[in-house]
């Protein structure tokens, strides 16, 4: 079966005076799949999103989201992505419910709190505050903001920064959750076995250029063909198997 490319970059460049933070980069992300844009801090990764996602101009270029031309359907790109907000975007006095309802106006949609935050298992949380919330729980409920509007694809930025072991397996499995549900994602993260583990496929990006783009058991192997040997034996576990499994995987709350 040929995959079908939901996303479309070409030739996109970003210049910020003589600085070009994105330079002259291609890539397809494909439907159905998470796509991970892998990278250290100034690489150019937050920029590429943010000109995808439409909230920042491109130079030069040529970007399609689901068949639409970033240039001229700009509205019909922003209805069929969700974006997670970071913590600055949500109002701290509002419960969930009653942030569900203000982002299902925004949108135009009519969902019912509890429909979004049984998806993320936060309807216990209904009543409670967004500041009020566990470091796991906001990020579950950031992603349920992204869903109102039953996007084709959602963008996740470092999602599981700062959660202990029980939260960010967690996540991963609602991520999982949610392409199996038929929705996109492109997520970017530092943790590369968080990328190895979820990523269909992933980008490394660098300097402003991608230098590779690849499932992570081709990257690896490729790696491990050349040579490469690790300085330590491998084992089939690792110390956060081993955290996971002597406290359980159940879902924790601070």
């Amino acid at each position: 079966m040929v995959k079908k490319p939901i996303i479309t970059v070409k030739n996109l460049v970003k210049k910020y005076g003589d600085f070009t933070a994105v330079n002259n980069i291609s890539f397809d992300v494909f439907e159905g799949e998470i796509f991970g844009l892998l990278g250290p801090n100034g690489a150019g990764k937050t920029t590429t999103l943010e000109i995808i996602e439409t909230l920042r101009d491109k130079t030069s270029g040529e970007i399609s989201v689901d068949g639409f031309s970033i240039d001229k359907d700009a509205d019909e790109i922003k209805k069929r992505i969700g974006v997670q907000l970071q913590a600055a975007g949500y109002y701290p006095n509002l419960n969930l419910s009653e942030l569900i309802v203000l982002f299902s106006g925004l949108y135009g949609i009519n969902k019912t709190p509890m429909e979004m935050l049984g998806k993320v298992a936060l309807t216990e949380k209904a009543k409670a505050k967004y500041k009020d919330l566990s470091g796991g729980q906001k990020q579950r409920f950031s992603i349920a903001t992204t869903l109102i509007n039953d996007p084709r694809i959602i963008f996740l930025d470092e999602p599981t920064t700062g959660l202990d072991p029980q939260a960010r397996r967690n996540l991963w499995d609602l991520i999982r959750q949610i392409r199996d549900n038929g929705t996109t994602v492109v997520i970017t993260t530092h943790y590369m076995d968080e990328a190895e583990v979820l990523c269909d496929r992933v980008a490394f990006i660098d300097g402003g250029k991608i230098i590779g783009i690849d499932t992570p058991d081709n990257f690896i192997d490729k790696l491990v063909a050349g040579g490469f040997e690790r300085p330590k034996q491998v084992k089939l576990a690792n110390l956060e198997d081993v955290f996971i499994n002597m406290t359980g995987k159940e879902w924790r709350e601070e």
